[in-house]
């Protein structure tokens, strides 16, 4: 069996080996860029990376453009390096479509765990497409229609929309859904739920409205 491509972004040396060690002892194949430019470059030529080991701070080109730059063109799962805790920082990763956060220094074991967890929830592709109340999600094009008008989703907005379908009807903690979209297990503020389901519902429309606010809990889709 093919090992697991795994691409790893830092300027420096030290975080890479340290990462680069224990992710290829847990038998993956791990390519090294020391600065953004480096990354972007790898990305492109590099077929079959299965995720992406970003810093954020780093010369040339950040980890916040390297994001922007691999998001317009792929969904490869994108694990964010960072050397502070900044709710603005992780909100803007949120936005930009990051599926995790590690905070430096980070234990490599947890590292390796916290990638295993990423390329699991991310495996395969499910080719169904959802219809529900005027709304179509169709799960392998990542599109979604309103009453068959495409709608212009971020990847984590048309995951949590997803994610509401997928559980219509149901009470949803901003925990819950904080560790089930971003596999995230989010201690802090939750208002990072709230800001995407406020974009989501504008971006909606009229449709907007199946998504319900359960006072000190979370949120429930909900079609009238």
């Amino acid at each position: 069996m093919e090992k697991l491509k795994i691409l790893v972004v830092d300027d420096e040396s030290r975080m890479r080996k340290l990462g680069k060690d224990f992710l290829v002892r847990s038998n993956y194949d791990v390519i090294e860029a020391e600065n953004g430019e480096q990354a972007l470059d790898i990305f492109f030529k590099t077929k079959g990376i299965a995720l992406i080991i970003l810093d954020i701070m780093m010369p040339k080109v950040d980890g916040w453009q390297v994001c922007r730059e691999i998001r317009q063109y792929s969904d490869v799962p994108i694990i964010m390096l960072t050397a502070r805790s900044d709710e603005k920082d992780e909100l803007l990763g949120f936005e930009l479509g990051v599926d995790e956060y590690i905070s430096k220094p980070f234990s490599p074991k947890i590292l390796v765990a916290r990638v295993e967890a990423v390329l699991r929830r991310t495996a395969g592709v499910d080719d169904a497409v959802i219809e529900i109340g005027g709304i179509t999600i169709d799960k392998a094009a990542h599109q979604v229609k309103i009453d068959g008008v495409p709608v212009d989703l971020s990847y984590k907005e048309f995951e949590l929309l997803t994610y509401f379908v997928t559980n219509k009807g149901v009470a949803l903690s901003r925990e819950k859904i904080l560790n089930n979209v971003w596999n995230y297990d989010y201690f802090g503020d939750a208002r990072t739920i709230d800001t995407h389901v406020k974009k989501l519902r504008s971006k909606l429309g009229e449709k907007g409205g199946y998504i319900k606010t359960i006072w000190g809990l979370g949120y429930k889709f909900e079609v009238d």
